[in-house]
């Protein structure tokens, strides 16, 4: 009754419409997301079906005898629907090892999507990776904010954003992104790394989604002095990209920005996401994440399993 097949780019539009019905999908998934770098990418996701109906869909990429889901991503996971069951879920990981095996892959790293991001209770694919016995082999911690009860900004962070109304910073959104992005560039050079979205991809995507991703920025007599990209993803709004100005950083611009999302713009949302605070190897860059602590956030965790084949 269960089956697979290999996506196809024919299979786009029930992929998408499968993404938007599932408990666990964000619009990261959807296929012009995953294809907009896909020559960096070498696609092999696969489609879960019953009595020829999509219940799961598994976005993946092969590099080597590896698969990843998805190393495109900050997270992958199996997509899964309301209607499905836990002992379907079991069932469809032993097809999914049998097909990636048979093919001579030797192991898939599986990124698994932290349950704020779940529609509904979706940690079926946990089990079922502890029953096949993936190890976790990496451990990111994200920074969120749970809106409904915060914490709260430190007394220092509050008094930047008192700083920033007494010097009338105006905070609006901005559809262009391009002087942002010089700003953004800049700032990352001073630390030797690069946005993991160029100025055309980020602008590609904006097109593609203008309403999931947003820019906010904060000016004084039409000065950039700080900005932040969201990614909407409904209930959890994530800062994909902030960014100070040498001025901006004086005056705490992020910290009035950040104060006017969490307060006003997406104050009726579930969790506001700071997002990782992780150097190379996978290590905790301290000083970052206590930044964020003084916004009142607290700490999720992002696994990577390992399941050999």
């Amino acid at each position: 009754m269960l089956h697979l097949e290999k996506y196809h780019p024919n299979h786009k539009s029930k992929w998408d419409a499968f993404v938007s019905e599932s408990k666990n999908g964000v619009f990261l998934f959807y296929r012009e997301y995953l294809e907009y770098h896909q020559e960096r990418f070498v696609d092999h996701s696969l489609i879960f079906l019953k009595k020829n109906k999509i219940i799961a869909l598994f976005p993946a990429n092969q590099s080597g005898m590896e698969i990843f889901s998805h190393a495109g991503l900050t997270f992958g996971s199996l997509l899964i629907g309301n209607a499905i069951k836990a002992s379907e879920v079991m069932a469809l990981f032993g097809l999914l090892k049998a097909y990636y095996q048979n093919l001579g892959f030797t192991k898939i790293t599986y990124k698994a999507i932290p349950s704020i991001y779940h529609r509904y209770p979706a940690d079926e694919d946990l089990y079922a990776l502890f029953i096949n016995k993936a190890t976790l082999v990496r451990r990111d911690l994200a920074s969120v904010i749970q809106l409904e009860n915060k914490i709260g900004f430190s007394q220092t962070k509050k008094q930047s954003v008192t700083k920033c109304i007494q010097n009338q910073i105006t905070i609006t959104q901005n559809n262009d992104l391009e002087e942002y992005w010089d700003l953004l560039t800049n700032v990352l050079s001073k630390f030797g790394v690069k946005p993991v979205h160029s100025y055309k991809e980020i602008t590609h995507l904006k097109a593609l989604f203008p309403d999931k991703i947003q820019l906010y920025e904060a000016r004084k007599n039409n000065v950039l002095l700080a900005g932040i990209v969201i990614y909407d993803y409904k209930q959890v709004v994530h800062t994909q990209y902030m960014a100070n100005s040498e001025e901006g950083r004086k005056i705490g611009a992020l910290n009035y920005i950040n104060a006017h999302l969490i307060s006003q713009v997406y104050q009726h949302r579930k969790y506001y996401s700071l997002g990782t605070s992780m150097q190379d190897h996978g290590l905790l860059n301290e000083g970052l994440i206590q930044q964020k602590e003084l916004m009142g956030s607290r700490a999720i965790a992002i696994d990577f399993y390992e399941l050999i084949l």
